[in-house]
């Protein structure tokens, strides 16, 4: 007979009790059922949701986009496959987990009634929506149970229509229009047999196997895994394209396949087709199968192949490296059928050295000839901003450096000099000119907006300065470089540039917001000082938090121990005064590289925006009675040759501390009773923050990585591998300080997490870590939410989680001197 020592009793109920006492709310670890939070966290969830916008083409009319509140999880329960990075439905056989609307409505800018756009059948969820670019049309993708549909919308009867029987295969491609009377789209192949059926039983191994030559990759997720899983990805991939006709008549283009995409020359005469095939890869994702790029006259007869790329397994790993060969095949904007494209001159390797990165080229229908070398680029180049055969923008930009450059080039005249507009840090915000402002062209595509005599652009931008973003609009001469400012936001609101209504840049249309009012869209007659008289609303959006009205915000500044400029926004209860004392206070926070400490040191917010509030952040807590400093900076600095990684943890806590310093002397926060929280790389913070200091009573961590060596290839911004810097990804990785978090720890994960890095064994091997070394902590897996969190049941849920976690461990005063 075996016998046990007898273990000692009042230590064991001397723990028991404590737990008890420290966690009366937390039910028993079999209870799944959902919770509700308190009935003000609960109303956040249940405000209705603002309407998007889209201005037609021809700027008459103002689209209003009907959003849903929370999905219910059932609808996140419909069947998903989840093959070569995509996530599919197999019942509609189009992408799951799709944002969608529930109605239209067309509000015309010069005045008069609305219409809601009737015909679509009850219940359909609207998406990808195209207007035609002569703004008659839109072509909307209506999702059924059972299948996608095309359908069209007459903006003149404000009514809709299904434009073909065909059903839709929405896996990869949407319709696009080719001119104002046809589109082209991806429609199920005619003849499809049921879908491939797992067998019971295998017909042996899955075999992976490498012979020859290095092909790192990042941590990829939902990646084909098995022969059945290759044949379920071929079943729902393959296409036919066709053309469709305003009338309805279907014309077949022969050609079927895994199709990427179909663009349509701005002359509407050809087509540029990609599509992928076989040998497929169980490391990445479709994007990089073995590509083909072609093009097809509107019969789909082939006129030109492009590219016929191979399996791409081996990109290396620095950021910025690229897949040689053609990249980012499109159409030249401004002419009828030329082809644009970048090439890799450096193996696409961006941890090689070369004097030059990228090479531009330019091809012409009918591609007798060879292609034209327009420019070559030291950096690697992103693409072209087209003008017209004088005026084009090139941007080039190097990851490593932070540099980024603006050239204006000429393309009618290729290897001519291009002139140099920008060269800045990317990390500068202060120094940021904005984007150009665009315009259509007589092909409908966007192209640069310049002043009639063609000498000058106009740029729109945020306006990040030392007070706050104050978005402006500015005139830039092309022959001086010099800018003329045009308009620039003024408090108390914050104030952003949509579009222009004429070329003389008297009227344009802007998004107009203040701390208490939500935005709306007005016509602003720029040159007049009075408010009252420049601006004329468009939309009168009522407040979705008038229970926020009271709440206090302030961007704040503050600084580090070693002199780096930090910011944040600070929000503070309804009617709080300094008479209330310290509060219980959450931090939420997300930390980001830098080179440059004084770009690290620049406020990014504006003190004027309206307090939008989601109930996935952490603005809901201000209504239960905390203080929240909302993404607090938490720079991590390498600058010159020094990585920033190589002192993330040093810096992260001298980060936070100078976070609750500054709320302490204001008397807003209680030192003793802070938390940290963050979604992502924010819960790797968190992790890391109680596991390196004593700062926080408790922390929440959503969705995060914790242990680095199950990303060996690099992460976040980290480019060296594991094997190249182990005491890095050692010091960085919390799982292996487990033993070393002393305060409660809420761990919260979505079930079916696609984001690189970040699957959800992560937080499960992280919990059992902190569990086997004594942490109080908790582990939520929300069911099927992938890495944002959607299900209303389940948004509610992690509310009421993190409101019972923030008032058992951080709201309660600290007794004897202890948190």
């Amino acid at each position: 007979m075996l016998r046990f020592p007898a273990l000692p009793l009042a230590p064991f109920r001397f723990a028991c009790l404590a737990s008890l006492w420290l966690a009366p709310w937390l039910p028993a670890q079999g209870d799944a059922t959902y919770r509700t939070p308190s009935p003000a966290l609960a109303a956040i969830v249940e405000a209705p949701l603002t309407p998007l916008v889209s201005l037609s083409p021809d700027k008459k009319n103002l689209l209003l986009l009907e959003r849903p509140a929370l999905p219910p999880v059932a609808e996140l329960a419909e069947p998903e496959l989840r093959l070569a990075g995509l996530r599919i439905n197999p019942a509609t056989n189009g992408p799951s987990r799709e944002t969608y609307y529930t109605g239209l409505v067309v509000k015309p800018l010069a005045g008069g009634a609305e219409q809601r756009i009737a015909g679509f059948p009850a219940g359909a969820r609207l998406t990808s929506l195209a207007w035609s670019r002569d703004s008659r049309h839109l072509a909307v993708t209506v999702t059924l149970p059972s299948r996608l549909e095309l359908w069209l919308v007459d903006l003149a009867s404000a009514r809709a229509r299904r434009l073909t029987d065909r059903a839709l295969n929405g896996v990869v491609d949407t319709p696009t229009w080719v001119d104002d009377a046809t589109l082209v789209v991806s429609l199920l192949p005619a003849g499809r047999g049921p879908a491939p059926v797992a067998p019971t039983v295998p017909s042996g191994p899955v075999v992976q196997e490498n012979l020859t030559g290095k092909r790192p990759a990042r941590t990829y997720a939902d990646m084909l895994a098995s022969a059945h899983d290759e044949a379920l990805f071929e079943h729902y991939a393959t296409a036919e394209l066709a053309l469709v006709a305003l009338d309805g008549k279907v014309s077949p283009l022969g050609l079927r396949g895994l199709i990427g995409n179909a663009l349509p020359s701005p002359d509407g005469r050809l087509l540029l087709v990609t599509m992928w095939s076989r040998p497929y890869s169980y490391l990445v994702p479709v994007s990089r199968f073995p590509t083909k790029v072609t093009v097809h006259d509107r019969a789909g007869k082939l006129v030109h192949t492009v590219a016929d790329l191979p399996l791409a397994e081996s990109i290396p790993i620095p950021t910025g490296s690229v897949r040689t060969g053609p990249r980012g095949v499109t159409w030249r904007a401004d002419a009828p059928a030329t082809l644009s494209w970048m090439q890799a001159l450096d193996g696409g390797d961006a941890g090689r050295e070369a004097a030059l990165r990228d090479e531009w080229f330019t091809h012409t229908a009918p591609f007798t000839g060879a292609p034209i070398s327009q420019q070559k680029f030291a950096l690697r180049a992103s693409g072209v901003t087209w003008g017209d055969d004088q005026r084009a923008l090139v941007t080039e930009s190097w990851i490593k450096t932070r540099r980024i450059r603006t050239w204006l080039v000429a393309p009618g005249a290729p290897g001519a000099q291009p002139t140099l507009l920008f060269d800045r840090s990317s990390e500068d915000r202060y120094g940021n000119p904005g984007s150009p402002v665009l315009a259509r062209n007589a092909y409908g595509r966007a192209v640069l907006l310049t002043s009639t005599d063609k000498s000058k652009l106009y740029y729109d931008g945020a306006g990040a300065s030392p007070e706050g973003d104050r978005p402006f609009l500015d005139e830039l001469d092309l022959a001086t470089k010099q800018t003329r400012r045009l308009w620039r936001s003024a408090a108390p609101h914050y104030e952003t540039f949509v579009a222009h209504l004429d070329p003389a840049f008297t009227r344009i249309v802007t998004s107009r917001e203040s701390v208490t009012e939500p935005a709306n869209y007005f016509i602003r007659t720029l040159g007049v000082a009075d408010d009252a008289q420049a601006l004329a609303p468009i939309t009168r959006f009522p407040n979705p938090f008038p229970q926020f009205a009271a709440v206090k915000k302030e961007v704040i500044t503050y600084k580090r121990a070693d002199g780096v400029a930090l910011s944040g926004t600070l929000y503070l209860p309804p009617g709080r005064t300094a008479l209330d004392g310290p509060l219980p206070t959450l931090l939420w926070a997300y930390p980001r590289e830098f080179k440059d400490a004084d770009a690290a040191g620049q406020v990014k917010e504006s003190p004027y925006r309206f307090i939008r509030v989601s109930p996935l952040g952490p603005l809901p807590f201000v209504l239960a009675g905390y203080a929240v400093l909302d993404d607090p900076t938490m720079p991590i600095i390498g600058a010159g040759k020094a990585e920033p990684n190589d002192t993330y943890v040093p810096q992260l806590v001298a980060s936070a501390k100078a976070a609750i310093d500054e709320l302490v002397r204001r008397g807003v926060t209680d030192p003793k009773r802070v938390a940290v929280a963050g979604h992502s790389y924010g819960a790797f913070m968190t992790a890391n923050l109680l596991a390196h200091s004593d700062l926080f009573a408790a922390g929440i961590a959503r969705s995060g990585a914790y242990n680095r060596t199950l990303t060996p290839f690099g992460f976040q911004a980290e480019e060296r591998t594991f094997w190249q810097a182990p005491e890095v990804y050692a010091a960085m990785s919390p799982f292996n300080h487990a033993n070393k978090i002393k305060s409660p720890l809420l761990l919260v994960h979505g079930a079916v997490d696609n984001n690189p890095g970040t699957f959800p064994i992560q937080s499960e091997r992280f919990y059992n870590a902190l569990k086997g070394h004594g942490a109080t902590t908790r582990y939520i897996q929300l069911p099927h939410e992938s890495h944002g969190y959607r299900g209303r049941e389940n948004v509610l849920h992690l509310l009421w989680e993190t409101e019972k976690w923030l008032d058992t461990y951080v709201k309660p005063a600290a007794k004897d001197g202890k948190k």
